[in-house]
């Protein structure tokens, strides 16, 4: 019997913290957003605390990633139709760099800034373990939402309304 309760605590314990660990991940925590200063793909720096006001997409992707390529048009649709509340803002994770990066956002049309990634602004965002990851940050700077892997700009589109 006490081996019983014993593995129903356990038991528990495991759903509650695996329950917690999924809320804190899809649904953010709203904690502030970590800074960062990187250079976009035009060679000027880009803060990031700079769009505060707006909501921001943050979306960490490569041009080798399928799902990334899936999600880039969606992006560039929200970016037309919420300019003046929203930015989209890229984190390229390319070893190549420019040589990689330059002609995929002009043949994609990327209309939003794309920034080279490091490991420090990697490491400063929870370790991004698969990409595409995207972070939602509403206007006082707050992270709210965490998405790892391929989402529709549908599922954007509602968080940016939600925010706004």
């Amino acid at each position: 019997m006490k081996r019983k309760r014993l593995i129903a605590t356990v038991v528990l314990i495991l759903v509650v913290g695996f329950g917690a660990m999924l809320y804190g991940t899809s649904q953010g925590n709203a904690q502030k957003a970590p800074d960062f200063t990187l250079q976009d793909i035009d060679g000027n720096p880009v803060t990031l605390s700079d769009f505060e006001g707006k909501v921001i997409i943050l979306d960490f992707w490569a041009t080798w990633c399928g799902p990334c390529r899936m999600e880039i048009p969606g992006f560039v649709d929200l970016q037309d139709r919420y300019a003046d509340d929203v930015v989209i803002v890229g984190v390229s994770l390319d070893q190549g760099g420019p040589a990689d990066v330059v002609p995929f956002a002009k043949e994609y049309n990327i209309n939003y800034p794309v920034v080279y990634g490091n490991g420090n602004v990697v490491q400063q965002w929870g370790g991004i373990r698969g990409i595409p990851t995207t972070f939602v940050i509403d206007r006082d700077f707050r992270v709210q939402r965490k998405y790892v892997g391929y989402q529709s700009h549908t599922v954007f589109e509602k968080d940016i309304q939600d925010l706004m």
